[in-house]
């Protein structure tokens, strides 16, 4: 689990600016569905503030998809700024922002044993397809709204919690294989079926829902 040496530098700007504009201003670490990160907080007016951060984090999983078994990774990772605006007298806010949005899913089927592939409604046996590796990614660039709740329970040391949605988007499959058949036309007739519902399946996801716990240390 890494961060890209692009964002972590970003970053590190951004909030080294951040402390020396504003007092109000905070550091924190985050946990949720979009993996684990940093934040930085500005708070440059009583009722608005921005914040910028990066998530990092590997989920792997095995699972169907489009009637074929993988070892899957979801490989969460993205760096965001977003504009906070809160609640007068309360420690809710509303949040938007965008998100450099570089999720993807990435699969590699399973042995089928003695069983055949059914590869876009065609059967084929292991030695033919040998193994299907896809790789689904979203947009570059994805919208998010959500709502936050702040809180000091410790002098300058508080916790945050969000909720929204992150639109990612349709997502984009690509699925190679490296079987003895990979080359013949019929079967790349086959595996463009198969990518096409894969890519289906996966459109549940373009909607990606976040829920986050955060520690923060407000300067």
């Amino acid at each position: 689990m890494k961060f890209t040496f692009a964002k972590t530098a970003l970053l590190a700007l951004t909030l080294c600016t951040c402390g020396i504009a504003s007092a109000d201003f905070g550091v924190g670490l985050k946990a949720g569905t979009l993996g684990v990160g940093v934040e930085g907080r500005w708070s440059f007016l009583p009722w608005l503030d921005v914040r910028v951060g990066a998530n990092n984090y590997d989920y792997d999983d095995d699972g169907s998809q489009a009637g074929i078994d993988y070892d899957a990774t979801f490989a969460l990772d993205t760096f965001y700024a977003t504009g906070n605006l809160r609640v007068p007298l309360s420690p809710f806010r509303l949040t938007v922002g965008a998100f450099d949005n570089r999720n993807e899913f990435l699969l590699g089927s399973r042995d089928p044993g003695d069983a055949n592939f059914n590869i876009g409604g065609a059967s084929f046996s292991a030695a033919d397809v040998g193994t299907l590796n896809a790789v689904a990614s979203f947009d570059d660039v994805s919208p998010y709204l959500g709502v936050g709740y702040d809180i000091e329970v410790f002098g300058k040391v508080g916790f945050n919690l969000d909720f929204g949605v992150l639109w990612q988007g349709t997502p984009t499959v690509s699925l190679q294989a490296d079987g003895l058949a990979a080359d013949q036309q019929v079967f790349q007739d086959a595996l463009e079926l198969e990518r096409l519902e894969l890519e289906d399946e996966l459109d549940d996801f373009k909607a990606w829902p976040v829920v986050s716990l955060g520690f923060v240390y407000n300067f």
